[in-house]
């Protein structure tokens, strides 16, 4: 029996499985209305031929401040101002027009207060349309609050940059990153193989590698400076007066951790690419994201010529990247080489 039951073809809509299970409509919608009601969502449905509402959950008596009268019977110009009664009329023909579910969004004054609602429509036959409120008041003050947030964030983040611009001019430093650039990298390279050498200790090179911004999200060049910027701010942060920062190529990065192994180096770092995922880089408003590809490799157990191992760094990014970026990769360590 429970086969031939499974074999039996589904009703073809909701309303077939009420008919066919037999189950009354009036408890099932009281039911659906009870989920809605937590959710503050709120159900109308709105004879086309009247213009009145000839059902209303309760709380849209309520939001309309009718909660005695209710707002069964009542027409829209009862409620609403005039542009927002034809806002309201041209929805309600598309919905009727298009013969499916359509969303739209609507911006009442009620109570002196300016609401916004999300509402979708379906008709319900040809002469009636039923409606779904939700109240996106709220949810709009936090977005208009954040963007206020991020664009003086941004403001406060470029007058920190010029000022450090201006400070570190003729420096030799790296105007957009604040870090010493390439030959200040390959002199201490030079110094850390010649100290680890002589007192057999070890250091680890990291490059750095921002991660390419999403295509879609329309960023360009000016996106690419912030993210120099942040990286840069984050670099100078979180290393050491020991440590070498430096910015080696157009998006490329090194830190150069003197005296600390391959173990801790990993960890650090892995930390240092959690708190940039987490910073917040703002461009026109809107945070941008910090996503770096990080490779580690040390001296001597990775390699121990400086050729051999910036290429097994630079072997250990491009594996980052090509597993997405966002991430910190070990530089192998060759047979013989470990211990």
């Amino acid at each position: 029996m429970e086969l031939q039951a499974a074999a039996m073809p589904a009703p073809a809509s909701f309303d077939a499985w009420l008919e066919s299970s037999g189950t009354p409509q009036a408890p099932v919608a009281a039911g659906l209305l009870s989920l809605l009601e937590p959710t503050g969502a709120c159900l109308t449905v709105k004879s086309m031929a009247t213009g009145r509402y000839v059902f209303a959950s309760p709380g849209m008596s309520e939001l309309f401040g009718r909660a005695e009268a209710g707002i069964v019977g009542a027409a829209d110009a009862e409620l609403m101002r005039g542009d927002e009664v034809q806002a309201m009329r041209r929805s309600e023909q598309a919905t009727l027009a298009q013969r499916g579910v359509v969303s739209s969004e609507h911006r009442l004054e009620i109570g002196g207060r300016r609401r916004e609602f999300m509402v979708m429509r379906v008709p319900l036959g040809a002469e009636h349309v039923m409606a779904l409120w939700s109240d996106k008041t709220e949810e709009r003050h936090r977005e208009t609050h954040l963007q206020r947030a991020l664009q003086q964030l941004e403001q406060q983040q470029k007058s920190l940059e010029q000022m450090r611009r201006e400070l570190q001019q003729g420096s030799g430093r790296d105007e957009v990153s604040g870090l010493y650039m390439r030959a200040q990298f390959d002199d201490q390279l030079l110094r850390e193989i010649d100290l680890s050498t002589r007192e057999h200790r070890e250091f680890t090179l990291v490059l750095i590698a921002l991660d390419p911004v999403a295509p879609e999200a329309g960023l360009g060049e000016e996106a690419r400076q912030r993210l120099l910027e942040g990286l840069g701010r984050m670099l100078r942060a979180n290393t050491r007066a020991m440590d070498a920062a430096c910015r080696i190529g157009d998006d490329l990065f090194a830190v150069l951790l003197s005296g600390v192994g391959l173990a801790t180096a990993h960890a650090r770092m892995e930390q240092l690419r959690r708190q940039c995922h987490a910073q917040i880089v703002v461009l026109h408003g809107q945070d941008i994201g910090l996503s770096l590809s990080m490779g580690v490799a040390s001296f001597p157990h990775t390699a121990s010529r400086q050729e051999e191992l910036l290429g097994a760094a630079e072997m250990a990014v491009k594996e980052a990247q090509r597993r997405g970026g966002n991430q910190v990769v070990l530089a192998s360590i060759p047979f013989g080489m470990g211990g």
